[in-house]
């Protein structure tokens, strides 16, 4: 599964209003319940398990980017969602940075092993310089997800 196929334009939110980590994740879940895909009954179930994932450790990795993620009983499949802010996130991230780019990633319970390849590529290729500074100068969600599928195309590599 590609990244592309998790994050289609309607979950891309051009410019995130969240000044910090916790407003950031509740406005992309927020987002996913408006879209339709997580259910707003559940919106709760998903955001204590992200916040859960997220006290043990920041998903700030460093270089503007923040992946929160986490598994929950009540999805039905695998879920993601991508914000960007132009003025930078407080995310208590490891490099102390302000964070940009923001990628959400939720799985069905007992699925999040084999999605950890997934996870692991969106790091790999937010860590591109050229690649988020083509993201982070997209005009619109369209041109962001167009972005993230060519990038999704390319071979994995080592």
């Amino acid at each position: 599964m590609n990244l592309a196929d998790i994050i289609r334009p309607e979950n891309i939110i051009p410019e995130l209003k969240a000044t910090d980590r916790w407003e950031a994740i509740d406005e992309l879940i927020d987002h996913l319940v408006q879209t339709g895909d997580i259910d707003e009954a559940d919106r709760d179930a998903v955001v204590a398990a992200v916040r859960k994932r997220e006290n043990t450790m920041s998903t700030g990795i460093g270089f503007g980017i923040g992946i929160p993620h986490a598994s929950s009983n009540v999805l039905k499949r695998v879920v993601g969602a991508f914000g960007r802010s132009k003025k930078g996130i407080e995310f208590e991230a490891i490099d102390g940075q302000p964070v940009t780019l923001v990628v959400l990633l939720l799985v069905p319970q007992g699925e999040f092993q084999p999605h950890l390849h997934t996870l692991a590529r969106i790091a790999k290729l937010l860590h591109r310089r050229e690649m988020r500074k083509a993201l982070e100068d997209a005009p619109d969600a369209h041109a962001i997800h167009a972005i993230i599928e060519s990038a999704s195309s390319e071979p994995a590599g080592p």
